[in-house]
């Protein structure tokens, strides 16, 4: 399997930076973006795995970049990890409604944040090895 592929998406750059700091544990390529525009440009050309997401960003906030990647068959099986300041019910599930696979409060804690990433990697790993072979068995039944 290729190395995952992690993009850590903040308008903060004291943020971005202690994410990749608490991240460095985890054996994977990381990319940033700055913006919620960013963030949607980058997942064209980066092709992330993970996202961690902030909520609050300019030009699109974290629920409508969410809702764009999960809205779309294209990104939808990007893994999505919302980390965010907001703990209240209501953003809870705004971001649940939004497509979210996780949500993470800040500050962040740097044990939880490493196991929760690391879990959801290897599910997104899990689940792209049941789409090959799902594709595999599908080219099986077509030769006959």
């Amino acid at each position: 399997m290729s190395t995952p592929r992690i993009l850590i998406a903040d308008d903060n750059s004291a943020n971005r930076e202690l994410l990749e700091a608490l991240l460095a544990k985890i054996d994977c390529d990381l990319e940033n973006a700055v913006d919620g525009q960013d963030t949607l440009a980058k997942v064209k050309t980066f092709k992330p795995d993970l996202i961690l997401l902030d909520v609050m960003m300019p030009k699109l906030n974290g629920f409508e970049v969410c809702r764009a990647l999960k809205g779309d068959p294209e990104t939808s099986s990007i893994m999505i990890l919302m980390v965010t300041a907001l703990s209240e019910l209501g953003d809870i599930e705004r971001a649940v409604e939004a497509g979210t696979d996780d949500f993470l409060s800040k500050p962040v804690n740097s044990l939880e944040l490493q196991k929760r990433v690391r879990n959801m990697l290897k599910l997104k790993g899990t689940v792209d090895e049941l789409e090959r072979l799902r594709a595999y068995i599908r080219e099986m039944e077509e030769r006959g």
